[in-house]
């Protein structure tokens, strides 16, 4: 069993206050956890609001089971989401 953390820098200029990125945010991580049955925060730039990281963990088999689910959450934010991704760091335990 592997465990994997996927951890995305977004970015958009459609956020014009906090209260509006949060909003957004959570309904992208509820998204997230019922889709692909992942654990998701917004792990930093929580003061900034066209800025956000998350954070997401999952467990599989092994690495290429973690390497699909991953790109499969990026392709989803991407193709659902006025989201801009400028940054991803992947780690695998």
């Amino acid at each position: 069993m592997m465990i994997g953390l996927l951890e995305i820098d977004l970015f958009s200029e459609q956020f014009h206050s906090l209260k509006e990125k949060r909003r957004l945010l959570s309904s992208l991580k509820e998204r997230l956890k019922h889709k692909f049955n992942i654990a998701v925060v917004e792990s930093a730039y929580q003061d900034l609001w066209q800025q956000a990281q998350l954070s997401v963990v999952s467990l599989g088999p092994n690495r290429s089971i973690l390497e699909n689910t991953f790109k499969q959450i990026e392709d989803f934010i991407f193709l659902n989401y006025a989201l801009q991704i400028s940054k991803i760091n992947i780690q695998y335990f």
